[in-house]
């Protein structure tokens, strides 16, 4: 078997109900996912992209089929594999720095060690002077940078974000969007990411891969080929305008099948 970065074979899920009703929710699925890919993830409300993602993160088992990473086994969850929420995650019971320390703490590593990725990523993502701030003190998006520099201070080999900007209003969003595409541009991190808004989709990933209505299988994959480094004026050309156009007729079809199932 030739393994990519990450690689999908034939994932399935069903649940059961609690009368032992099943349903499914993704139908199998063959996927590979390259180094240094930014890949979004697009399709119908409740279409199985979020138990996907969680699938990958080990925080759900697939019915069928199997998740490879670097070609090892994916079993359950792993310091290999950086997970970000829409709901903001963080401990309330600890600082922005204690928060991105966390998971080096836990991990082993020598505190100087510890203080130099966490100096470092708290810069990355703007959050220098609110190192000894609790979470309750910060707004949505300072919870959120703080989320990504925890997830990145782990150094994982696949970043895997749900929805992450969901619930922040739409300039903070933008602000957000741009953030993180600005470090993806110089970690050149692999990424997963499940968005609903087709702007950002397009805007964040050299691939956006459509899923079809419930139950869910990868339909097809876009590429979107914009150069390095964007910002948010990409958003307003012809050729941007062209390929969400494509995508948005994509979602829409599927989406129009969902209600008429």
């Amino acid at each position: 078997m030739n393994y990519s970065k990450l690689t999908v074979r034939q994932v399935s899920r069903t649940f059961t109900g609690p009368k032992g009703q099943q349903t499914q929710a993704l139908l199998p699925i063959d996927y590979r996912v390259e180094e240094n890919d930014f890949i979004t993830i697009l399709g119908p409300s409740g279409c199985g992209k979020s138990t996907l993602l969680r699938i990958i993160a080990g925080l759900d088992r697939p019915s069928e089929g199997e998740v490879w990473l670097d070609g090892g086994l994916i079993d359950g969850p792993g310091a290999d594999r950086g997970m970000v929420f829409q709901s903001y995650t963080l401990f309330p019971w600890l600082t922005v720095e204690q928060n991105i320390c966390f998971g080096l703490r836990e991990r082993g590593l020598d505190s100087a060690l510890q203080r130099e990725r966490c100096d470092y990523f708290i810069a990355k993502v703007g959050l220098r002077g609110f190192e000894q701030h609790y979470p309750r003190q910060l707004s949505g998006g300072m919870q959120q940078r703080t989320a990504i520099a925890r997830a990145l201070a782990n150094d994982p080999k696949v970043l895997l974000m749900d929805e992450p900007f969901g619930a922040l209003d739409n300039q903070t969003r933008v602000l957000m969007q741009e953030l993180l595409l600005s470090i993806w541009e110089s970690s050149r991190k692999t990424v997963l990411f499940v968005t609903h808004d087709i702007d950002e989709a397009i805007f964040m990933a050299n691939k956006v891969a459509i899923f079809s209505a419930r139950p869910g299988r990868i339909k097809t994959e876009v590429p979107v080929n914009f150069p390095h480094p964007r910002d948010y004026t990409l958003k307003t050309t012809p050729e941007f305008m062209a390929l969400k156009a494509r995508v948005t007729e994509e979602i829409r079809s599927e989406t129009m099948q969902s209600m008429a199932g």
